[in-house]
């Protein structure tokens, strides 16, 4: 089989190269779309298939989560936690100087934990593990391993991509998670140190906050970004040709995430603020 040919879903035949789109600017950024759509719905797919974690795929996804999690765990909660104390500090004292002390709490958890932290886990992710990941992808299409998995009488999808995939958004949420709870508690420590008396008060500043509506919009925008991470890197890497002298798939795909996680990050603030 050429080169860079195309994968193409329960096949076991060659199929022909993706030959790059022609015609008018929109045209083809609308071919280029619809294959990453295409292959976005292959991947949801497959993730809601009981056969994708079965025998010696789910060691594949297990190891894939270890690489994309662990080694950036630990250093982006540091970083979480410096930038918290940091934040934290520095809203603390200027809310004190202003006589706005009671909103002070409210103010860091609205702005760092459920903004920030959320948009760096994902950016922490996407620099460490999903472009790499992707163009990892470009360069085992480019090569021809995917088409070696499948003469193996493999499907590439579930052997190759789908680990990858769902290892990123593991990875994303996960960080945030922790990033978010260590946020909260270095939070209380600044504004009541160690003593427990400000446990209630804290609480319920906490629980006003995220609100049922605030809380669903935070989850929801966190689960998209994990996905939109995850999923656009391979899926630039499949569905673009590159040509010389044009910007590569790798950079393609960083463009289309920051694209896609501005659009998400706009429609959270429209649905909490407007």
């Amino acid at each position: 089989m050429p080169d860079g040919g195309a994968y193409d879903p329960g096949m076991n035949a060659p199929v022909p190269p993706l030959q790059p789109p022609t015609g008018p600017w929109l045209a083809r950024a609308g071919l280029r779309w619809w294959r990453m759509l295409r292959f976005v719905a292959l991947m949801l797919a497959l993730s809601l298939s009981r056969s994708s974690y079965r025998g010696a795929l789910w060691p594949l996804l297990a190891r894939q989560i270890v690489s994309a999690t662990v080694p950036n765990l630990l250093w982006f909660v540091l970083l979480a936690a410096l930038a918290s104390l940091v934040i934290t500090r520095i809203v603390v004292v200027t809310a004190l100087s202003y006589g706005l002390s009671r909103f002070a709490l409210e103010m860091v958890i609205r702005v760092l934990v459920l903004e920030l932290i959320p948009l760096a886990a994902a950016f922490f992710v996407a620099i460490r593990y999903a472009l790499p990941a992707g163009a990892e992808i470009a360069r085992m299409r480019r090569l021809g391993e995917l088409d070696a998995l499948r003469q193996q009488g493999l499907d590439p999808a579930q052997h190759a991509l789908l680990p990858r995939v769902l290892a990123g958004v593991f990875a994303v949420l996960t960080l945030a998670a922790a990033a978010g709870l260590v946020a909260l508690l270095l939070a209380y420590v600044v504004a009541h140190g160690l003593s427990p008396w400000g446990v209630p008060g804290y609480v319920r500043t906490v629980g006003q906050v995220l609100s049922p509506t605030v809380a669903l919009v935070f989850m929801l925008k966190t689960l998209f970004f994990s996905i939109a991470v995850a999923l656009i890197p391979p899926a630039s890497a499949m569905a673009d040709t590159p040509r010389r002298g044009r910007t590569g798939p790798e950079l393609q795909g960083l463009f289309r995430m920051l694209a896609v996680m501005v659009l998400v990050e706009l429609g959270s603030l429209m649905v909490n603020y407007i």
